[in-house]
């Protein structure tokens, strides 16, 4: 399909294609898997608060339902495409099986500047592209959930326009709900929260120490902000994070609890809280752990050699090309793959669709000690599988999770 034909569509399947390559996936599996189940694009005519319309364009695909509801987030970004969602709802599929969810891949979009919208349109949009997805998703179908442009409000947007449909509150619809209408403690942090999970794990591993260790963080938003934050907690040095616009360096550790506090509007750099820096020159810092936490494809063949880190924490889904990934291996990098390393939202937001179903409630503490059982689990099977089958972090977390797919669609058989 020529729509889907984008650079992280291919990355996707180039990875998919050496992980079943290694596996020796049948080749009947292996042609259904690259491809979506289901994709839907729909326009989206909007009201401005000037009076004109203005028609965006939006996504939900499916990649797979074979072990259950679809689940995947929302992406408001200006360079959002068809190819792109496809291959982040692939990722989702394989993040879901790895981590024992049981849930197939989705993820949607739209292709929108969300900062250059006022609240009102903002409001609009999410309302009309709920009601456009609205036979495709729901609590037993595909649930959607935040993603890079969107956030707690719009889940409840979403919610609400999904609720309104049928007649009654549906919590379970969305993840990333605000809690008054059924969301989970401990579901913004949790990507981040995830990622200092694993992390710390590696570290182990390697007979290091979060504590004292310098980390350098690109990108801070939901992911890169709430990993600084708790990384910081733990007595990690931050000594650099950073922006679409630039970031800010210091090696003595920048003080992340002022940074919070400043207004989010204020690009990193303007705050004066460190000095300025590239995001291309905090890629190329020397330090313990880096966390490439902001869009797909930052870490490339022309700069992966550059790289001074010991880890490298995938916030981000598909942040290293292929590529890359052997450069990476010869300098003996350790990689977190993301969807190991990133798979802490999707956790907690199956706990949060969980509780919606049940209508019951867990602690923040529960939350936090079930998260940090099921991706440390997912680590140590992956860690032993790469060791077993002496193939990469990437390669053993992608073949966990195609196997446990394969292994699905081969028990319920081929319809009709």
């Amino acid at each position: 399909m020529q729509e889907l034909d984008t650079p992280t569509f291919r990355l996707a399947v180039a990875q998919f294609d050496q992980a079943a390559e290694a596996m020796g996936l049948d080749p009947n599996l292996r042609e259904r898997l690259k491809l979506p189940q289901r994709s839907l694009v729909v326009s989206l005519p909007v009201r401005m608060d000037d009076g004109r319309v203005e028609v965006f364009t939006g996504y939900r695909v499916q990649h797979d339902s074979s072990r259950g509801p679809s689940k995947g987030g929302v992406r408001y970004h200006p360079d959002v495409n068809l190819g792109e969602v496809a291959a982040l709802a692939m990722w989702m599929t394989w993040k879901c099986a790895l981590a024992g969810l049981p849930y197939g891949g989705a993820k949607g979009g739209v292709a929108v500047a969300p900062k250059q919208l006022s609240p009102a349109e903002l409001q609009r949009l999410t309302r009309r592209y709920a009601a456009e997805i609205f036979p495709l998703i729901g609590p037993d179908k595909d649930i959607p959930a935040p993603d890079v442009g969107t956030d707690a409000q719009i889940m409840a947007w979403m919610m609400d326009t999904y609720s309104q449909q049928v007649g009654y509150a549906v919590p379970g619809v969305v993840t990333g709900k605000p809690l008054s209408i059924g969301g989970s403690l401990g579901r913004e942090e949790a990507t981040g929260r995830g990622v200092v999970y694993v992390t710390h794990e590696v570290l182990r591993h390697l007979k290091l120490s979060l504590d004292g260790a310098s980390v350098a963080i690109q990108g801070f938003g939901n992911v890169g902000s709430h990993t600084a934050r708790i990384m910081h907690e733990h007595g990690a040095r931050i000594i650099a994070v950073s922006d679409v616009n630039g970031g800010l360096y210091s090696n003595k550790g920048l003080d992340i609890t002022a940074l919070l506090r400043r207004d989010p509007s204020q690009p990193l750099h303007e705050s004066k809280l460190g000095d300025a820096i590239t995001n291309e020159e905090l890629l190329q810092l020397d330090c313990t752990v880096l966390v490439p936490a902001a869009l797909s494809e930052q870490i490339t063949a022309n700069n992966a050699n550059s790289l001074r880190c010991r880890i490298l924490s995938e916030g981000a889904n598909g942040p290293t090309t292929l590529e890359a990934d052997r450069i990476l291996a010869d300098k003996g990098i350790f990689v977190i793959p993301d969807i190991l390393a990133n798979s802490g939202g999707v956790i907690v937001s199956y706990f949060e669709w969980v509780q919606d179903l049940q209508r019951f409630f867990w602690s923040a503490t529960d939350i936090q000690d079930r998260l940090h059982d099921i991706i440390t689990s997912a680590f140590q099977r992956t860690l032993h599988f790469s060791t077993e089958r002496r193939v990469s972090m990437r390669m053993a977390a992608l073949m966990s999770g195609i196997d446990q797919v394969a292994q699905a669609h081969l028990q319920r058989g081929l319809y009709p």
